[in-house]
């Protein structure tokens, strides 16, 4: 178990060990005349922690005892199935506690994505049900989300409109890269039953005003329930800022907030937080079965994976600040390591807007010059793992980012784009290296522009 204050890899971190995909294996020397072993490859240095982290060593342990030692239908009475209901259970209760909500306000689901679409498709129906009421005459249930959102907010949205729906997707501000509270506001309509605001962005790592946005809401809540009109849900993804900042949901305010556990170490699944499910606010299942998760989520449950989410938010719930600051450092020294390797006028950082909070471990960037498309950097980077953008996005080849271009970025900065995520374990000493390889990358295309 780590000891520093930053828990799992911690004391890597301190060390300059960081996380590395593939790392050299450690191997006793060969035996006097036998032949010598090929040198280690190349060390890769992963800044991609916004796509996806790997499981904190402490997680790895908790998924591995439950396959062990839980094996039993948590619907079953015997020991085996009582085993995993409790096992269940305690994580139920390390999510709520990381994000200030209570255990029966926890619903697990295999990801974000299905989080996501549930929240939008129990809007709807909400509405729908609710019309079948005589005197109720709401007309088409309307949503308003951001033009930043993550796929998974977005096309179920669009794909909705084409049946059933209609959706605002509100522009952010080049200034600040939020979707303002104003703005979100002037999207309502009287049939608007949900808005959906990402509680940070992926690629520019802007912080939206959720709070603010809530309060803003709950009063003109009051005022549509006089009127007669629908309550308006509010929900915000929060699978970026989980691990990197502080995520109440008492201070947020929201109905709905997306939980995913492989953006802060933990494994593959996710978990939906509903203000009091069924009663204080509706949630309709998309699947039916058995009645697990209390028909909200049926199927059995993924007890290994539940117990691996528990644990990543155990280390949340005890070390976000520690995790913070280690991130926000290092993310800082990236940025002025490379200001000065490029100087100011050929570096713009994409995710610097005035007045906006950030994640502390995103810095979006474009090295300025032609032929620096941030795909072509990155294919001649010797040690950088990192991406463009999104990873959802990444067949999309050389165009800019959506994201960028919405938040107001030049089209030619957009296509020169790369995003760096630090990690838990990330260095200054890693820093050094990876501006090494950009610098290096950068003069092999400027080479290949010269006559």
């Amino acid at each position: 178990k780590p000891t520093s204050a930053l828990g799992a890899g911690g004391g890597a971190a301190r060390r300059g060990g960081g996380v590395r995909p593939g790392p050299c294996p450690v191997s006793p020397a060969p035996a006097p005349g036998a032949p010598s072993r090929s040198a280690c490859p190349r060390r890769r240095i992963y800044l991609d922690y916004n796509a996806t982290t790997p499981l904190a060593p402490e997680v790895a342990q908790a998924v591995w005892d439950a396959m062990r030692q839980a094996w039993g239908n948590p619907s079953s009475s015997h020991p085996a199935g009582r085993k995993a209901k409790e096992l269940i259970g305690s994580a139920r209760e390390s999510l709520a506690r990381m994000v200030g909500g209570r255990p029966e306000d926890i619903i697990f689901t295999s990801g974000g994505t299905e989080a996501n679409n549930m929240v939008i498709q129990t809007a709807r129906r909400h509405v729908c049900e609710n019309q079948a009421r005589p005197g109720d005459s709401w007309g088409t249930p309307h949503i308003v989300t951001s033009s930043v959102e993550h796929d998974s907010v977005r096309l179920p949205l669009e794909q909705l409109v084409k049946e059933s729906l209609a959706a605002t997707f509100v522009a952010v501000s080049p200034q600040s890269g939020q979707a303002e509270v104003d703005d979100v506001l002037a999207a309502i309509r009287p049939t608007t039953c949900l808005v959906s605001i990402m509680l940070a962005n992926n690629e520019t790592g802007v912080i939206m005003p959720v709070m603010e946005l809530s309060q803003r809401v709950r009063a003109l809540n009051q005022q549509r329930a006089a009127a007669g009109l629908p309550r308006i849900l509010v929900h915000t993804d929060a699978a970026q800022m989980i691990g990197k900042g502080r995520v109440d949901v008492q201070e947020l305010g929201v109905d709905y907030l997306t939980i995913v556990g492989h953006k802060f170490y933990g494994p593959r699944i996710g978990a939906l937080y509903v203000r009091g499910p069924g009663t204080t606010t509706p949630l309709h299942p998309m699947i039916f079965g058995g009645g697990q998760e209390r028909n909200f989520r049926p199927g059995t449950e993924n007890t290994p994976m539940i117990a691996g989410l528990g644990q990543a938010a155990e280390l949340v719930s005890k070390n976000w600040e520690a995790y913070e600051a280690h991130m926000r450092d290092v993310r800082d020294y990236l940025e002025a390591r490379l200001e000065a390797a490029f100087g100011k006028q050929r570096i713009h950082f994409n995710s610097h807007f005035t007045g906006s909070k950030r994640l502390c471990n995103t810095s979006n960037f474009s090295i300025l010059g032609p032929g620096l498309q941030g795909r072509r950097v990155l294919s001649r980077c010797q040690m950088l793992l990192a991406s463009v953008g999104a990873a959802c996005h990444s067949e999309k080849g050389d165009r800019p980012s959506s994201i960028l271009l919405s938040c107001g970025i030049p089209c030619d900065v957009a296509q020169n784009a790369l995003r760096l995520s630090m990690g838990r374990d990330t260095t200054r000493a890693d820093v050094d290296l990876v501006v090494q390889d950009l610098v290096q990358a950068v003069a092999r295309l400027d080479q290949d522009q010269t006559p």
